[in-house]
């Protein structure tokens, strides 16, 4: 990318992703400023291989995705120089970093104020979204359709957003309503926003939301009561 881009900052949660998160780091665009991994209680080497592959290392002991997401954004806020946009992504390697630039593409052409990866969109593995995913997929973008007329087909976590917009949207969720929460916000903030195809391999080791049946019982839960939470 140009040098007259825009400044854009990384934001991955990861809690136990030492075999995943240096390849996710390695693989970021240069064209990126700052890559915060947000190290969210782990007990395996995350913290280390993260910053060995050049990142930021952010501490949080308070496990949640949304909690590890708001650490990362206050570590943003502390920057002399805010970025103008933020891109959060998954430190399990499922997504593909490469991708990227077509993931910011639209709000750097103004075509956008927040941009969803889609997975839905995109190519996905044999494998790696579990039936609970899809279906908790199709539940969630259709019950926010309905309610919200917000059209979304994913609630993937690869996504860019404009840095005062994100600001603006007053992020609450701690654990797994984080996503769905920042796509209602968008809609009802009446943000421009636009869906990206983005492909999707199998996840280095195991989810700590869809391999697990508490995991997966906990996150529907979440997503659901989040949709209606927001009404």
């Amino acid at each position: 990318m140009s040098e007259s881009y825009p400044l854009i900052d990384v934001v991955i949660p990861a809690y136990n992703e030492q075999d995943a998160i240096g390849k996710v780091v390695w693989e970021i665009p240069q064209f990126v400023r700052n890559i915060v991994v947000v190290n969210n209680d782990s007990t395996d080497n995350t913290k280390f291989n993260a910053s060995r592959a050049g990142a930021i290392v952010v501490d949080e002991p308070q496990r949640g995705y949304g909690m590890a997401c708001l650490t990362g954004i206050e570590y943003i806020k502390s920057l002399k120089v805010p970025p103008d946009i933020l891109v959060f992504l998954d430190g399990d390697y499922s997504d593909y970093p490469e991708e990227m630039e077509d993931v910011v593409r639209p709000i750097i052409e103004g075509k956008a104020d927040f941009v969803v990866g889609s997975r839905t969109k995109g190519k996905s593995a044999t494998g790696s979204m579990t039936f609970q995913q899809i279906f908790g997929n199709r539940l969630a973008t259709s019950l926010m359709r309905w309610i919200y007329k917000a059209d979304y087909s994913d609630l993937g976590p690869f996504r860019a957003i404009v840095w005062e917009k994100l600001l603006a949207l007053d992020m609450k969720d701690e654990t797994y309503g984080w996503t769905i929460e920042m796509q209602i916000k968008a809609s009802q903030h009446r943000l421009k926003v636009q869906e990206v195809p983005v492909n999707y391999k199998q996840r280095i080791g195991t989810s700590k939301i869809s391999g697990t049946v508490k995991g997966t019982v906990m996150a529907g839960y979440k997503i659901i009561w989040t949709i209606f939470k927001y009404l």
